[in-house]
């Protein structure tokens, strides 16, 4: 479902750049998985027109992109450090591609270019102004209640550890209950033996 909602807007993106599909095409069939943790998780494939298209789940990326939460706010204000906090499991020249594509894309040109074909340039000025703020706005919003959450589990983890220590010590101590008896029944069949062979 995420896949689809998210393949448009790349696609009508890529089409306006035929630049970044024309590099896509030399990765034509791989596939990439996109990570957000927790939340974001999705694939998609590279397809011969270097545009991306939605792809079975059960099917192994070429490469995984693992990006904090924290990037969104910093890819709006185009740090150029923030590429740096993206994570890459698998074909690094894929991924590379890929996010250098994505360092020289920018967003907020496209739709503003978009926008002043249907209301003219100084009104999609203002509003893509506007737009950006409000995203920013958001994606930091979106930062801190990662943080928290982050945080949260954390904390959660660490009952859940006391938890599973507690059960492991509880069962090793029947184990060695179980160790004991068995010494016990052996101590007492030797014991005997002895007393035989003494008489």
């Amino acid at each position: 479902m995420l896949t689809s909602i998210v393949t448009t807007p790349i696609n009508h993106f890529l089409r306006n750049e035929r630049w970044a599909c024309k590099r896509l095409q030399a990765f034509t069939g791989q596939t990439v998985c996109i990570q957000i943790p927790p939340l974001v998780n999705f694939k998609m494939l590279i397809n011969a027109e270097g545009e991306v298209q939605q792809v079975d789940d059960s099917i192994c990326a070429d490469a995984t992109l693992t990006l904090p939460p924290s990037i969104l706010s910093r890819m709006l204000k185009r740090e150029s450090t923030a590429h740096e906090l993206i994570k890459i499991i698998g074909n690094k020249s894929f991924a590379d591609e890929l996010i250098d594509i994505g360092r020289q894309i920018n967003l907020s040109m496209i739709f503003e270019q978009d926008l002043s074909k249907a209301i003219g340039d100084i009104p999609a000025h203002r509003i893509t102004n506007a737009g950006e703020h409000l995203i920013q706005w958001q994606a930091e919003n979106l930062d801190r209640m990662s943080q928290a959450l982050v945080e949260y589990w954390t904390e959660e983890n660490v009952l859940l550890t006391k938890t599973t220590v507690i059960n492991q010590f509880i069962q090793e101590v029947k184990n060695l209950q179980q160790n004991t008896e068995q010494l016990e029944q052996r101590l007492n069949r030797l014991i005997p033996n002895e007393t035989l062979m003494s008489k």
